[in-house]
């Protein structure tokens, strides 16, 4: 299937921080938006106006990045489904972190943004490379669940529900109804009550 998620190559974006929050992500002013277009711009907007500059979504050196590293109990807090919108629309389309919170993977999910766990000790020593070299190609195998760069590879885990629907393609309920589109015109036309008038009806 075309929505398959089995390998994500590119740079790292390093996020130092424990419990980083759905309000932090997006904030709540951003929400009232009626599609999610444009709210990659928003991402972190108000961490990002406090560091003036200096926030790793607004640093040049990170501009382009497609895999973002972050630490414990990622996206915790309220269940916006608009904060894995806003991170995905800012250009990411993995995450590694040490740990999630369970209803922002789970958005994740449903848009086949994958969130793989990695040890603290991986999580750091990769958040400090890719600031010492911010040009660091990271590659993201969902199929040997495992992350390498340069000359290293460390083990990543999701649980394996998740990685099945990603790797298959079954995340996608909208492909899954457009790769079935014959089976389902099929099934309609065997349907007497899709045909009008029905079989049998007589007006009165």
């Amino acid at each position: 299937m075309p929505s398959e998620v089995l390998t994500i190559t590119g740079r790292g974006i390093p996020l130092p921080g424990n419990d980083i929050d759905t309000d932090r992500i997006i904030p709540a002013r951003f929400l009232k938006c009626v599609t999610f277009d444009g709210l990659g711009q928003h991402v972190f907007a108000d961490d990002r106006a406090q560091k003036q500059g200096q926030h790793p979504f607004d640093q040049p050196q990170y501009q382009g990045a497609q895999i973002l590293v972050v630490n414990a109990n990622f996206g915790c807090g309220s269940s916006r489904e608009h904060a894995p919108q806003a991170i995905a629309k800012w250009g990411i389309r993995a995450i590694l972190g040490e740990s999630f919170a369970e209803i922002f993977f789970g958005n994740c999910l449903a848009m086949g943004l994958p969130c793989v766990t990695v040890s603290p000790e991986v999580a750091q020593t990769l958040q400090t490379a890719i600031a010492a070299h911010p040009q660091l190609q990271l590659s993201l195998d969902l199929l040997a669940k495992q992350v390498s760069w340069e000359s290293h590879t460390a083990p990543v885990d999701l649980p394996e529900g998740s990685r099945q629907m990603l790797v298959q393609g079954t995340w996608d309920a909208t492909g899954q109804l457009l790769a079935a589109q014959d089976r389902i015109k099929q099934v309609a036309a065997s349907l007497p009550y899709m045909r009008w008038p029905a079989p049998g009806f007589t007006a009165r």
